[in-house]
């Protein structure tokens, strides 16, 4: 069964940084591309940013350039995001979501929620003046 769990999630004051973990279970980990989405109550699911499969291309929403940055580490089954110098538009809970072949890809116009098959629980991110 693949499963997403994510954690790292917490509480900062506007900033700080905070980094994400996306274990993957089930998975062959490098056949998957994955991406990271928020939501705030009220607002639609938002890509952040993605990673396509074997980390062959990345993107990343325009308001996070900069200051976000996604990797993943394939012995781990692991997709991270560092996210530094954190905004108070920031908050929000961040989902990880795993897209397959062959889609797998990040595209440049960055991922839309409806492409991606498999979903994490989700991780709160506060971030606080």
């Amino acid at each position: 069964e693949e499963k997403l769990v994510e954690s790292g999630g917490g509480l900062v004051q506007a900033g700080g940084s905070l980094t994400l973990s996306c274990v993957a279970s089930g998975f062959t980990f490098n056949d998957y591309g994955f991406g990271w989405f928020r939501q705030v109550p009220g607002k639609q699911r938002e890509g952040v940013s993605c990673i396509g499969s074997n980390a062959d291309s990345t993107y990343y929403r325009h308001s996070v350039k900069g200051r976000f940055t996604i990797s993943s580490d394939s012995s781990k089954n692991t997709v991270f995001l560092q996210m530094n110098n954190l905004k108070l538009e920031d908050t929000g809970v961040y989902y990880c979501a795993a897209i397959g072949p062959p889609n797998a890809y990040c595209s440049e116009h960055g991922p839309a929620p409806y492409e991606y098959d498999h979903w994490g629980q989700g991780t709160q991110v506060t971030v606080s003046s």
